[in-house]
Order: structure tokens, then C-alpha cells, then sequence
């Protein structure tokens, strides 16, 4: 029996996330104070933040990060060992934390600067995103490719993939794909991520990596970019998955195909839980955010 920790990301966040973990975990609440003292006012918008004030960038991503960080450490406290991890696109910070690869401090730092350049980015790039169903990824592609300025940029699982377009052109894709025999929803999301609408936060982000040092990973991540564990240039996959697509179907069926047989959720939400299912009936998702799911563990 081989266990995932997968981390969620931006999109999942909610008004009081990670306040149950914070009074009922010791290792929970080290790592939201911990967060808290590197960006004061953090724990307030996660406990009693509007869900328009957590859905800023800005204030998402680290709000976020460490929610998923601080319910990884609940559980881990809990005797639970993790065997490898991945997180869903902001998540995949909080796995390479977590496999020692970054101090938390460290990680904290980094999300709070991939923030600022994904914020920047989305302002001066205007963009939009649309998760599409009920068709395949390669139609899903086809329909891209008729556009200008669309990509699909979250393989999510064979029945859903995320497109990233310019904004003047996501209504027509939309169209598109209900002429396909597909449904397109339009996401309340700020920019077009995972595209080359973020080119600019990849190259800040390069930028703010080259004074970082990354350790190996103490159990194998898998990267969002490849679909396969961390390898060779560390600091380029971290750069490069703000601006190339999620590949998180394959990621999932890499982890199963290696023996993994159990994926435990840690952090904000059950959207990650519900993929994997999806993608594979056969093996055992849970989603641990609050007591209830501590307790029941």
C-alpha cells in the first residue's frame, strides 16, 4: 500500500478555511504561525476573510499554500507517512515543502512572490479560463487551435480540461464547444494562468530563484509540467509551471502506475479528491481540511 499527499490550489479557497486545524493541531498551528509572522494578516483572511477578499491573488495564493501546508502537518502528526506528492498547480509549491525541498519559510517567501508576478502578469495580459466537459482533451486542443490566442492549460481528467484564452475570444470558444456537443463554464479567476499569458511571472520567477537554494526531495513530487517525479533542473519546472499546462490527469495515473493505491487530499477543499476518482475508481481518495476529517482519518 502506497500513499499521495496532494495538495490543492488556487480556485479551492473559502471563507474560515484552516481555522479547525489551527485549534485541533499543535503541528497546524506552528505552521500558520510560522506564516503569520513572515505576512501579518494572514491568518485573519484565512479564518475570517470574504471569499472576494481571499479570491485576490495576492492574498489567495498564500492564504492557500499554507492551509494545505498546515493540514499536511496535521496529519503527518496523526502517524500518517506520505510515500510521494504532487499539488495542483499553486499546490505543487506546497509539495516540494513539503518533501524538504524548500524550508517553509522558504516556500512561504516564494508564494507570496509568485502571487505578486502571477497578479502582475493577469493585469498587464488580460485573459480568461473555461473549464470545458463532456469532450475529449484532443477535441478539446482541436478547438483551441482555431483561435489566436487559446490554449488548453489543465488536463484535469479525461472528461475536463481548463482552457486559458483572450478575453475577446473565450465567448466564441465557449460556443464552440457547445456546437461539439460539449459544455464550457467561464471560471471566476483574475487571469489567463498556466499560459503564455503569464510569461512575464515565469521570468520573475526564474529571476527570484536563482538566490534559492533547493534541497532533494525526501520523497518523489511530481511536477505539474511533466507529469513525472522532480528531476534535473528543479528551479526551471517551478518557473515553467506558471506558464505551460497541468498536466494532472497523467500525473495521477503516473503515481498509480508507481503503486500508489491511496491519495489523501491535504488542505483547502475536495476538488483534487473528486479528479482522482474520475480518473481512476479503483483507488482510495480522501480530503482532510477541518476535525471531522482529522477525526476520522
Amino acid at each position: 500500500m502506497s500513499t499521495a499527499f496532494v495538495f490543492s490550489g488556487q480556485g479551492a479557497q473559502y471563507p474560515g478555511m484552516g481555522k479547525e486545524l489551527y485549534e485541533n493541531s499543535p503541528a497546524a498551528k506552528a505552521v500558520f504561525d510560522m506564516a503569520e509572522e513572515i505576512r501579518p494578516g494572514t491568518l485573519k483572511q484565512c479564518f475570517e476573510g470574504t471569499k472576494e477578499e481571499l479570491s485576490v491573488t495576492i492574498n489567495t495564493q498564500p492564504c492557500v499554500f499554507i492551509t494545505d501546508l498546515a493540514a499536511a502537518a496535521a496529519v503527518t502528526e496523526k502517524g500518517i507517512k506520505a510515500d510521494c506528492a504532487a499539488g495542483f498547480s499553486l499546490g505543487e509549491i506546497a509539495a516540494i515543502a513539503f518533501a524538504g525541498m524548500l524550508s517553509y519559510e522558504d516556500a512561504f517567501k516564494l508564494v507570496c512572490k509568485r502571487a505578486e508576478l502571477m497578479d502582475k502578469a493577469a493585469k498587464s495580459n488580460p485573459g480568461a479560463m473555461a473549464a470545458v466537459m463532456k469532450i475529449s482533451p484532443e477535441m478539446t486542443e482541436e478547438i483551441c487551435s482555431q483561435f489566436e490566442k487559446a490554449y488548453p492549460v489543465n488536463y484535469n481528467s479525461p472528461a475536463q480540461t481548463v482552457v486559458a484564452a483572450a478575453q475577446e475570444e473565450i465567448d466564441a470558444l465557449c460556443e464552440k464547444v457547445k456546437s461539439a456537443k460539449g459544455k464550457a463554464v467561464k471560471l471566476a479567476v483574475s487571469g489567463a494562468f498556466h499560459s503564455p499569458f503569464m510569461n512575464e511571472a515565469a521570468d520573475g520567477l526564474a529571476d527570484y530563484l536563482k538566490d534559492i537554494t533547493l534541497s532533494e526531495p525526501q520523497i518523489p513530487v511530481y511536477a505539474n509540467c511533466t507529469a513525472e517525479p522532480y528531476a534535473d533542473d528543479y528551479k526551471m519546472l517551478i518557473a515553467a509551471q506558471v506558464n505551460h499546462p497541468v498536466r494532472w490527469q497523467k500525473s495521477v495515473e503516473n503515481m498509480i502506475a508507481n503503486g500508489t493505491d491511496t491519495f489523501i487530499e491535504v488542505g483547502v477543499g475536495k476538488t483534487l479528491t473528486g479528479l482522482i476518482k474520475k480518473i481512476n475508481a479503483d483507488v482510495k481518495a480522501v480530503n482532510i481540511e477541518n476535525k471531522e476529517g482529522l477525526d476520522t482519518l
